[in-house]
């Protein structure tokens, strides 16, 4: 009996996509769950919004950015509040 002029296409497409969802379920039991540290949170609440910037000569130079905004759907619909916070530490040394 012969396949139907579609199977090979979807079979194809299975073996792709079936590879991909094997790879992604790897990935995610090998990833250590990570832990909350309470005083990081607090550090990360403390930072203004905005961009600011520090040196100290010569060798380090911190940077911190945090953009907060409320983005609503539609004129009454639900709304998302996005809080996205950065720390930057960049260290210069003589090895």
């Amino acid at each position: 009996m012969a396949l139907p002029p579609l199977a090979p296409p979807v079979a194809a497409f299975a073996l792709r996509y079936g590879t991909v969802a094997l790879a992604g379920y790897a990935i995610a039991r090998t990833v250590e769950k990570g832990r909350r540290d309470q005083r990081a949170e607090d550090a990360l609440d403390e930072v203004p919004e905005g961009l600011t910037a520090r040196r100290d000569p010569p060798e380090q130079v911190n940077a911190t950015h945090r953009f907060c905004r409320v983005i609503r759907l539609g004129s009454t619909g639900p709304a998302i509040e996005i809080d996205a916070t950065t720390l930057t530490r960049i260290r210069f040394r003589k090895v």
